[in-house]
């Protein structure tokens, strides 16, 4: 009963998260929503008995990619005005495509009767020598090896399209010039200049 109610909890906080990732006019505030998103969505597999999902959904996606997006939306300095005009502009094709995808998982469910889970019970006990980390390895790298090593491009195509965005050429920026400081001279940033002594009247 106790888990159950955890879930709810937990259900409910995570949903009104998601809405707010894709309401908040701040995009910063949209990257602090969805670092709610991936916590609860670590204590519901925590719930579960998922522990080493949820790990890794806290320490990889809140503690490092969320800083990443941090720092991506920081030093892409986006335009806040443009982004409120845009959104109000194609409002209307964002709910007409969430109503496509709420309608697409309602039928998938529909068809199969049921999302195939008896939730009435909780899960079966496992021995004390069990490891999910095994079993969930087991299955990556044998019958999901290939979307797995397709994800890891996905990524790495992610990582390099973030670093040109940030390193791309801006006007009023000062950049630093590594060869100029290397091959400076004394002779071109100091000018030693020897005058005559004079008397006091």
């Amino acid at each position: 009963m106790l888990i159950q109610a955890l879930f709810y909890v937990f259900a409910a906080i995570l949903v009104l998260a998601a809405l707010g990732v894709i309401s908040a006019r701040n995009p910063v505030y949209s990257a602090l929503a969805l670092v709610m998103c991936f916590v609860t969505s670590a204590a519901i597999w925590l719930l579960i008995e998922a522990e080493f999902l949820a790990v890794v959904l806290v320490l990889v996606y809140v503690g490092a990619v969320m800083v990443l997006f941090l720092f991506v939306v920081m030093m892409l300095d986006i335009n806040l005005a443009e982004l409120r005009q845009g959104f109000t502009r194609f409002a209307w094709l964002g709910w007409l495509t969430a109503l496509a995808v709420i309608v697409e998982i309602v039928g998938v469910v529909w068809a199969r009767g049921g999302l195939g889970i008896d939730a009435s019970h909780g899960g079966t006990p496992e021995s004390a020598t069990y490891s999910n980390t095994l079993e969930l390895g087991s299955v990556l790298y044998t019958k999901y090896a290939y979307p797995l090593e397709l994800a890891a491009m996905v990524l790495l195509v992610a990582i390099v399209a973030a670093i040109s965005l940030t390193m791309r050429r801006r006007a009023g920026l000062k950049y630093q010039d590594i060869d100029a400081q290397v091959a400076v001279r004394r002779e071109d940033r100091v000018r030693l200049v020897k005058m005559a002594a004079e008397k006091r009247p």
